[in-house]
């Protein structure tokens, strides 16, 4: 009987353990976007695939719309080994290195494939490792995967054919300086509006443009009020799966293994569903008398390149900024 005891003890015990052990590999991932939308197809993929490819290891259950928070209230629980894993711009990680809020620098990059080069180059990297260093969070793998946007064009109440366009017009800009400072150097007159104000402010000729990703353009519906859409690429955006890095390292290396292999396939996802929605989205506008336009961009390009220049000689750019986009224009071998 003593014996039959302690076995039941001995089992309960494990159940115990195994549920506890259990309960360590569901991860909660926050993002601020539907799960319908474009991006939250993506999340929601990356937790199917992560559970496949860890053998149900690992659990990753998503909270869109903001459920758990807005960013300040995310990254807060992201520290403290709340939320595991938070998907928005690597932006916000400038709070703890402030040359983060320089990955998406305007018209500093060729191509896609330019800025691809500069986020996996050592200057980047060392700005995640200060970040790590100083919140504990890092990316999880290859920066760029997840891809945002998937390009940024200016939706605008009149025709911008041209760079010499932008003199004068009317653009809606957030409340962020490099953003004021580098709208104010192409030529436009620059006023700050919230976001959700947009259509309004268009609508009423308090502005005239706006910049936007694509994706959001019709969901927004701009282009009822700005039927004119041209593409610039000002520059180029991933989502960042920011993840909590003592909870990356308390797996074993299987696991790990398979998460990565998780999120590698949910950025091929994310060129897939983002270009697609992003074609589809330009032919119904186009269809309902949006007017869609690609200008050359090297007049723009050419005027960030002096307006770097002088941010760099008055200290204004991190530390090998300049350095870091130049050495990342030649693929390496």
């Amino acid at each position: 009987m003593k014996t039959k005891t302690l076995l039941s003890m001995a089992t309960g015990l494990a159940m115990i353990l195994g549920g506890a052990a259990h309960a360590e590999t569901t991860w909660k991932m926050a993002t601020k976007m539907p799960v319908d939308s474009p991006e939250g197809q993506v999340f929601e993929k990356f937790a199917e695939l992560t559970e496949e490819y860890t053998d149900g290891e690992l659990k990753i259950t998503v909270y869109p719309n903001e459920q758990l928070g807005k960013e300040n209230a995310v990254l807060e629980q992201l520290q403290a080994n709340i939320v595991q894993i938070y998907a928005e711009g690597f932006g916000y990680m400038k709070k703890w290195e402030p040359a983060l809020g320089w990955l998406a620098g305007p018209y500093a990059f060729d191509d896609f494939a330019h800025w691809q080069r500069f986020m996996n180059s050592d200057t980047v990297k060392g700005w995640f490792d200060n970040a790590a260093a100083e919140s504990g969070v890092r990316p999880l793998g290859d920066p760029t995967l997840v891809l945002r946007g998937p390009f940024r064009v200016t939706v605008s109440n009149v025709p911008v054919e041209s760079a010499a366009d932008y003199e004068g017009l009317k653009m809606r800009m957030h409340e962020n300086k490099v953003a004021i400072d580098t709208w104010d150097n192409l030529g436009a007159e620059v006023i700050t509006l919230p976001w959700t104000e947009v259509y309004q402010s268009i609508s009423k000729g308090i502005v005239q443009a706006v910049n936007s990703p694509i994706a959001l353009v019709e969901s927004m519906r701009f282009n009822e009020v700005a039927p004119y859409i041209t593409r610039m690429d000002e520059y180029w955006q991933s989502v960042g799966f920011m993840v909590n890095e003592s909870a990356l390292e308390a797996l074993d290396e299987d696991t790990r293994e398979g998460l990565l292999k998780a999120y590698a396939e949910a950025g091929e996802l994310s060129q897939e569903i983002m270009f697609s929605v992003a074609d589809e989205s330009i032919e119904r506008m186009v269809a309902d008398g949006a007017t869609y336009t690609e200008i050359d961009i090297s007049p723009l390009v050419e005027k960030m390149a002096t307006f770097y220049a002088d941010m760099a000689e008055s200290g204004e750019l991190p530390e090998g900024f300049l350095e870091a986009v130049e050495a990342a224009r030649t693929p390496t071998q």
